[in-house]
């Protein structure tokens, strides 16, 4: 399954099952197969988004660190996609439509 995320202002943004599932978790909202983020629900959301990406990314120093400190020198840690690189399209759709006062929608 796929999350489309559509406004009528900015192209839509499409996303994998477990990542629009985690996204619409980090923000609140129910993870069903359509829903609807109001105007006034973008700010909060906004928010509660780059929190998770410091989170995410201390997480992945910290990771990092343990990992470098194990190994013998000639191997290099996975990188792996990080939430802030899966958010920022869905970010960037949150402050567009927060400015513009239009809801964003959601359907697979």
């Amino acid at each position: 399954m796929l999350y489309k995320f559509k406004s009528k202002n900015a192209a839509d943004v499409i996303m994998l099952e477990p990542n629009g599932r985690q996204v619409l978790q980090l923000i609140g909202k129910q993870t069903g197969p359509q829903g609807i983020i109001q105007p006034a629900e973008m700010t909060a959301a906004i928010s509660a988004l780059e929190a998770a990406i410091q989170q995410d990314e201390a997480a992945q120093r910290a990771a990092a660190a343990e990992a470098k400190a194990g190994q013998d020198g000639d191997e290099k840690p996975g990188e792996a996609i990080s939430l802030r690189q899966r958010a920022a399209p869905f970010i960037d759709l949150l402050r567009r439509n927060a400015r513009d006062g239009t809801e964003i929608t959601w359907g697979a």
